[in-house]
C-alpha cells in the first residue's frame, strides 16, 4: 500500500473530500482539510496511510453525529447507538462521542431537561413515565433523579386533562372516574395524584354547572 502520491482529485459530488490515488491507484478519500498536508510526489508509508484513514473515519463519524444532533438534543447513548447502526468502530465511536462531550454538543444534564421541558409542553407525563423514557435514552439514574426533583406532578396532571373536560364534563361520576384513572395512568401518575387530579376536576366541573346568580 506504500507509495507515491501521483493524483489529489477533488470529488464531484462532494467538494470538501479529496480523492488519494498511489502509484496511478485509487487509495483513499480524506477531508479537504487533510488533502492540504499531501501533495503529488510526496511518499505515503504504510503507517501514514493508515494513520489518514483513520483520522478520516473519525472526521466521517463526527460530521454524521452533528447532523444527526442538527434535528434535536441527543444523548450520549442515542449518538453511541447511532454511530453504531452506521458501522463506525468503537474506538472511533468513543473519541467522536467524547469530542462532542467536550464541545458541548452532548450534555445528559441538559438533555433531561429538554425531555422533561418538551414533555411537559407538549405531552405531560407523571414521574415513573418521564423516568422510564429517560432510563431508555440511556441517561444516568443520578442524572434523572436530579432532573425530576423539580417536577411537579400534579400540575403536570391537570394540564394533561384540562383540554378533555369539555367533553368529560357530560359523563357521570364513575364513568368520569375510569376515564380519568385509565388516561392518567397510561400517563405514568402515581396514584396519589390521580385521586387529587379527579377531585379537582369533579370540582371544576361542578362549579361549570353551578347557576349563575
Amino acid at each position: 500500500m506504500a507509495g507515491t502520491i501521483t493524483a489529489l482529485q477533488v470529488q464531484t459530488h462532494n467538494k470538501e473530500r479529496v480523492n488519494v490515488f498511489i502509484d496511478g491507484q485509487y487509495a483513499l478519500a480524506v477531508t479537504g482539510l487533510a488533502a492540504v498536508s499531501l501533495s503529488k510526489g510526496q511518499f505515503l508509508s504504510d503507517t501514514e496511510i493508515e494513520r489518514l484513514k483513520q483520522e478520516d473515519e473519525r472526521s466521517k463519524a463526527y460530521e454524521r453525529a452533528i447532523r444527526f444532533l442538527g434535528y434535536r438534543a441527543r444523548s450520549q447513548a442515542e449518538v453511541t447507538r447511532y454511530l453504531q447502526d452506521k458501522g463506525f468502530p468503537t474506538v472511533v465511536i468513543e473519541d467522536t462521542v467524547q469530542r462532542l462531550v467536550e464541545q458541548q454538543y452532548v450534555d445528559d444534564e441538559a438533555f433531561a431537561r429538554f425531555w422533561l421541558e418538551n414533555r411537559a409542553q407538549f405531552r405531560p407525563r407523571g414521574r415513573q413515565a418521564l423516568r422510564y423514557e429517560l432510563r431508555q435514552k440511556g441517561i444516568a439514574d443520578e442524572i434523572i433523579g436530579t432532573a425530576l426533583s423539580d417536577v411537579d406532578e400534579a400540575a403536570l396532571a391537570w394540564q394533561a386533562v384540562a383540554s378533555k373536560l369539555p367533553r368529560w364534563r357530560v359523563l357521570d361520576e364513575q364513568t368520569l372516574k375510569k376515564k380519568v384513572m385509565g388516561f392518567l395512568s397510561r400517563r405514568g401518575f402515581d396514584y396519589e395524584t390521580i385521586s387529587s387530579t379527579f377531585e379537582r376536576i369533579k370540582t371544576s366541573l361542578d362549579s361549570l354547572d353551578d347557576p349563575v346568580a
